[in-house]
Parts: structure tokens; C-alpha cells; sequence
């Protein structure tokens, strides 16, 4: 029964956190209860070494640059004119407000990687004009909750810098493995759209002479340039300076949030409150993150100690599981735990775990890391804890209901998990881009 103890600790663990116990105390508390309990308060000492350890890993910190970044760009208004001029562009196409959404979604993942800013901002100004314009209420919610999570899989992606650290590979090569992918996932996103715009044109129409002509006089050519100089002139800072070689991802980072400001106060919407807000929200999301990880840090350690690892190899050899076979299992796993736990949890839970596994079976971690953050992305959009679902559905009309966003979502998990299924048997579709 006691070389099971590693088990029932991670399903104890489990159990409390879908009961809605704080995670990062649940993590932690439970760790040393039964590390005190089999071993003693001397095993502790490690702990706080790995935690030293964590303050002193400077890749970390560009986690709460990003979420500076993301959050203050939110307040400059790039969103809002970089949807409207792309509302302007494609308006006149069947479908062409649902595929300004997905671009501009991909161009501010490119620049920012904030989930909630993204679906939040989109929801706000896409979803009403996409349902007067007569697009059915959950093909327009569907396409504005994955296109705003694809700041998961799209560089720079705190999932992706998150993901470096807990596979101990570099985060540099992980943003650079997961262009390639993103891209084709948008251009996945696009071609659903299209081919569903020619099988429904009842529930994603063109745009009126009217509307488009609205679009049109609102907006000056100057005004036009700058929605796109600017969003380009981050992704250049951030991603660019990171495949360059100029920078490292953190370095990018700081770059980022300074650049972020500045873009806030060309503007002219930077002012104390706006910063007041901004430092405020990076500074609770930051500190959820690193509580978690040292929680997860704890649970990692007495896992370990109870020989949880050995356990698990152990398990795999008796089921003669090949590499393919994990890799599967273990996609499954991530998929089934996205629909009732939050990605940060899941990455400081269960990727520490099955690391060791990987490396042991002689599989490529950039690979692997590509494949969980595509996983991860679908934990945004499945019920019923599907954040960018919570986030839309806050800013929806009230004729936007539920129902509508789940039904709306369907397609896109669909295509994402073909698509992660694709990553699976053609792993060099991550180094498309070298």
C-alpha cells in the first residue's frame, strides 16, 4: 500500500482542488502534512533551497513583464483600431468581420499573449457589430473566444516562458517551435470561416453597403497606418529582438512593458490611474502565479521523495507503453483536467510529473512543449471552466446566451485538437520556422 502513497497524494490533491480549495495552499499544505507526517521537519530544508532557487531563475521574470505589457496595452486602444481598420478591409467579403477578428486575434497575441485582455476587448467591440451585421450569436462568440486565446500558442505566450521553466528547456526555442504551428492554426481558423460562410451564408453574411461605408468614414488614412505601425512595432521589440538573437526572452520582456507604456502615451491615454490599475492587476496575477509554483515546488519535492516518479516508470514498463503511447496518454490527461482546472495549475501539477518520463523515453521537451501549450489552449474555451467562455460571456448582450457559447466553441476545439493531433504524427511541423 505504501509504494501507492504517491498516487493517493496527487488524487488527494486533485479532489481538493475541485472541491475549490485554493490551489496554491492546497498544493503546498498537503505536501507537508504528509511530509512531515513519513519523513520529517528536517526533509523541509530542500524546499526552501528549491524556492531560492525559483527567486534566482531569471527566466521568470519576464512573467510579470508580459502581464504588464499585455494589461497596459489593453488600455491604449490598439485593439479597438486595429479591429476597426480590419473590419474596413474585409468587410466587403462574406465573412469578413469574422476573419478581421481572427487576424487581428493573432496580431494581438503576437503582441501582447493576455487571454483575458484580448477576448474581453474583442467582446466588447466585435460581438455587437458582428450581430447586427446579422452573424448568429455563437458563430460570433466562437470565433472571438479562440481567436482571443491564441496569445497561448503564439509567441511571446507566458504558457510557453511558464512551460520553459517547468521542462527546463530554453524559452527562446520554444517561442521560435511555436510560430510555425500558430500560424497554421489561424490560417486553420480562417479556412473554417470561409468554408463555413459558403455552407451558412444566413449566419455569417456580408456587411451592408451602410456599415461599411460607417467603417470608412471613420477612419482617416493616418489613423489606418498607425493601428498598424504599432502592434508591428512591438511584435519587432518582443518576438523579433528573441529571434534575432538580440535579446533573451526576458531581456524582450522588459523591452516589451517600456515599449508598452510608450505606445500608451503616443495615445495619450497614459496617466497615473491608468498605471495605478495596471501595476495593481500585474501584481496580483503575479503573485497567484509564483504562489502556485512555490505550492507546486512543495508537492514536487515529497512527490519525488516517495519515489513518485519510479512509480510511474514503473507503471508505464509493466504496461509496456511505448513513447507514442505516454505522449497520448498524457495529451489525454491535459485535455480531460483542462475542463475543471486552470493551465497554471495543470503546468505546475502534472508536467513535473511526466518531464522525467519524457526525458527518460528520449523525447524532444521543445516538442512536447509546443504540443501541451496547443493542449492548453482548448482549457480556455471547454466548459465548464473555460475562462475566455467567463470573460465573453461578461461583456455579451443578454440575447447572447450560454448555450450560444458553447455551441460556438465546438468547431474550434475541434480544429485545435485536429490540428494538435496533426503536431503528433509530423513533429516537424514545429520547426518550420529555424
Amino acid at each position: 500500500m505504501t509504494e501507492y502513497l504517491p498516487l493517493i497524494l496527487f488524487g488527494v490533491v486533485f479532489i481538493a482542488i475541485l472541491l475549490g480549495y485554493p490551489v496554491a495552499f492546497t498544493l503546498g499544505g498537503i505536501a507537508v502534512l504528509v511530509g512531515v507526517f513519513i519523513f520529517d521537519t528536517d526533509f523541509f530544508y530542500l524546499l526552501s533551497l528549491r524556492i531560492y532557487g525559483i527567486m534566482q531563475n531569471f527566466v521568470l521574470l519576464a512573467v510579470p513583464l508580459f502581464i504588464f505589457m499585455g494589461i497596459m496595452l489593453e488600455k491604449s486602444g490598439i485593439a479597438e483600431r486595429l479591429l476597426h481598420t480590419m473590419s474596413m478591409l474585409f468587410g466587403k467579403f462574406r465573412g469578413g468581420l469574422a476573419i478581421a477578428v481572427v487576424i487581428v486575434g493573432a496580431m494581438l497575441a503576437a503582441s501582447t499573449g493576455i487571454v483575458g485582455a484580448t477576448v474581453v476587448t474583442m467582446g466588447l467591440i466585435s460581438l455587437p457589430t458582428m450581430l447586427k451585421s446579422g452573424y448568429g450569436p455563437a458563430i460570433s462568440t466562437g470565433v472571438i473566444a479562440s481567436s482571443g486565446t491564441l496569445g497561448q500558442i503564439i509567441p511571446p505566450s507566458i504558457v510557453l516562458v511558464l512551460l520553459g521553466s517547468v521542462l527546463n528547456v530554453s524559452v527562446g526555442s520554444l517561442f521560435l517551435a511555436a510560430i510555425g504551428p500558430g500560424i497554421c492554426l489561424v490560417t486553420g481558423y480562417l479556412v473554417y470561416i470561409i468554408v463555413y460562410g459558403q455552407l451558412s451564408p444566413q449566419r455569417i453574411p456580408k456587411i451592408s453597403k451602410e456599415q461599411f461605408q460607417e467603417f470608412k468614414n471613420e477612419g482617416s488614412s493616418g489613423e489606418i497606418l498607425k493601428s498598424f505601425i504599432f502592434p508591428f512595432l512591438l511584435i519587432l521589440l518582443v518576438p523579433g529582438s528573441i529571434f534575432v538573437g538580440i535579446a533573451s526572452p526576458t531581456e524582450a520582456a522588459g523591452v516589451g512593458a517600456f515599449g508598452a507604456v510608450m505606445l500608451t502615451g503616443l495615445s495619450k491615454k497614459l496617466h497615473l490611474k491608468i498605471l495605478r490599475e495596471v501595476t495593481q492587476e500585474t501584481t496580483k496575477l503575479t503573485s497567484m502565479i509564483f504562489m502556485i509554483l512555490i505550492g507546486a515546488t512543495a508537492f514536487s519535492l515529497v512527490f519525488r521523495a516517495l519515489e513518485g516518479d519510479k512509480l510511474l516508470l514503473n507503471l508505464i514498463a509493466e504496461a509496456q507503453l511505448d513513447a507514442t503511447r505516454f505522449l497520448l496518454l498524457v495529451m489525454i490527461i491535459v485535455f480531460v483536467c483542462g475542463f475543471f482546472i486552470d493551465f497554471i495549475e495543470i503546468i505546475f501539477i502534472i508536467v513535473p510529473v511526466v518531464a522525467p518520463i519524457f526525458v527518460s523515453l528520449g523525447v524532444d521537451l521543445v516538442w512536447i512543449g509546443v504540443l501541451l501549450a496547443l493542449n492548453l489552449q482548448t482549457s480556455f474555451l471547454t466548459p465548464p471552466f473555460g475562462f475566455a467562455l467567463f470573460y465573453l460571456k461578461g461583456t455579451a448582450p443578454p440575447e447572447v446566451k450560454t448555450k450560444h457559447l458553447y455551441q460556438g466553441i465546438i468547431p474550434f476545439v475541434i480544429i485545435q485538437l485536429a490540428f494538435l493531433g496533426l503536431l503528433i504524427l509530423f513533429p516537424n511541423l514545429v520547426y518550420l520556422v529555424k
